[in-house]
């Protein structure tokens, strides 16, 4: 840990020089709770989401080492190549280093590189020391061991700090930030005491018409579960606690494959909070990324409005960029409170805040911050892919992206394009539908669709898009163009 915190301080005080041209390490490995993520299909594919960092490769000066669980399929590598402006494909390729573990387990890809000393070796070997750092999907404990390992330094959150990114962690940022947020329970650890702690919500709460449980380590909403209460007629506690035991069975998890019995174990090794519910018929969830450099500072990056789904509208699926004008002011002086808290705790690099925004009657909006994600998110990605392909930046004065010759920028990002037709496509596949039908990006009106997740679509026929235009309308028309075409290449007669 001395040796990890040393490297860090190499990491503040040459970050300028280390972000402009250097050896960067991409470890997109999930280093999340192994049993959340089987919740996601093809959840092993994700270490394809990071492979935005491949545009790094636009500075003739970078070198990029990338690692994965299972080899990449060279066709998407070629893809991410050519998106490159203004750079020939094959000098970028010069400057990339591949490299596999060959193990395709269910484990975080960075165990899988601590077990192998010859790869680690290999790492070293490309890696040099004081001109090289390393970027992670999320940090914990592993990112640390390799980060030391390698003697490089983690562009990314001491673990020490992860609790300030579970949902009991955030609640507490947030109270203590001054930022507004539903009314909630504290974390416990057994059936019991939440059946506890809850009736003393719901006795705070008598209007409360639903409450949400959440595991405390859920991941993209799916551990998360409603639970909807029957009318409060001013029962003691005792009659409370009852009736949620009772009640606790029941629940809507957001997750298909969820039971109340795994549920309740997960209690006790995850811990978990229950969270007012909010109503409103008028209800948008945006979100605000932020980013905490070495030096302390704090930048808004971006505000979404976030896509959600799932039986109750709990699970991510995509976001659109802009966030809605009435509220996305407020959502940059929050993240940034949020920001300079985490700041002042030693948090670096990415941090997002997830908000539920409800109308009132005056045609107001309400907004209350919901949770806080201390990793790279599902808005992550796109947002990175269009600022390296445009070179543009956040206007925090307008809430747009604009490019250098101020072109304001739009898009819509899925990471759940989902179809059993597309199942069986291979990468090659999409690559002849994207040629075909003029769906790539075009560097020069800086519009198009930038594909991911490929390595998904032939056994779950699942696909991630970013679709990047010049107005929203454009770019929900370009968003429903693509997935016409898609589904259209994909019909059985053809």
């Amino acid at each position: 840990m001395s040796r990890f915190q040393e490297l860090q301080d190499h990491l503040r005080h040459h970050w300028q020089p280390l972000d402009a041209a250097s050896n960067i390490l991409v470890v997109p490995s999930l280093s999340l709770d192994q049993q959340e993520m089987r919740k996601i299909q093809g959840s092993h594919h994700y270490e394809e989401r990071l492979l935005f960092s491949l545009i790094r490769l636009r500075n003739p000066r970078a070198r990029v080492v990338y690692v994965t669980s299972q080899p990449l399929h060279p066709s998407i590598i070629d893809y991410y190549l050519e998106l490159l402006p203004g750079m020939p494909a094959s000098h970028a390729r010069e400057r990339l280093l591949l490299f596999s573990t060959y193990d395709a387990s269910n484990r975080p890809l960075t165990e899988k590189i601590l077990e192998r000393p010859r790869l680690l070796a290999r790492l070293r070997q490309a890696l040099p020391p004081g001109e090289s750092f390393m970027v992670c999907f999320n940090s914990t404990a592993r990112e640390r061991d390799l980060s030391v390992a390698l003697d490089i330094p983690l562009w990314g959150l001491d673990p020490e700090l992860l609790y300030w990114g579970t949902k009991a962690g955030s609640r507490q940022i947030f109270a203590e930030s001054g930022v507004p947020h539903p009314d909630g329970t504290p974390l416990v650890f057994n059936p019991d005491d939440l059946a506890q702690v809850t009736a003393e919500l719901w006795a705070r709460q008598p209007q409360a018409q639903r409450l949400v449980v959440k595991l405390n380590e859920g991941f993209s909403g799916e551990g998360n579960a409603l639970l909807d209460l029957p009318p409060y007629s001013g029962e003691n506690q005792a009659e409370r606690v009852q009736i949620l035991k009772t009640q606790f069975p029941g629940m809507r998890f957001q997750c298909g494959t969820e039971t109340w019995g795994n549920f309740a174990q997960r209690i006790q090794e995850l811990g978990a909070i229950s969270e007012l519910f909010i109503e409103g018929e008028n209800k948008r969830s945006p979100s605000v990324q932020g980013q905490i450099t070495p030096g302390g500072t704090v930048e808004i990056l971006s505000t979404h409005d976030q896509i959600l789904g799932g039986p109750d509208a709990q699970i991510y699926l995509g976001c659109r960029f802009p966030a809605d004008p009435h509220y996305q002011a407020q959502l940059q002086t929050w993240g940034l409170k949020i920001g300079y808290h985490l700041a002042a705790k030693g948090a670096l690099e990415r941090y997002g805040v997830d908000f539920i925004a409800r109308e009132l009657a005056d045609g107001t909006w309400e907004v209350q911050a919901i949770e806080i994600n201390l990793r790279k998110g599902g808005t992550t990605h796109p947002f990175m892919t269009l600022k390296f392909l445009t070179n543009g930046f956040f206007d925090t004065q307008t809430g747009l992206f604009l490019t250098p010759r101020q072109q304001p920028k739009y898009y819509i990002a899925t990471d759940t394009l989902q179809r059993e037709r597309y199942r069986g496509l291979l990468p090659s596949d999409l690559l002849d539908i994207i040629v075909y039908n003029s769906l790539h990006f075009d560097s020069t009106t800086e519009t198009g669709t930038v594909f991911h997740l490929m390595g998904c679509l032939s056994e779950f026929g699942k696909l991630g898009l970013t679709c990047i235009s010049d107005s929203a309308d454009k770019t929900q028309h370009l968003f429903d163009q693509v997935v016409r075409i898609l589904d259209e290449e994909t019909e059985p007669r053809n």
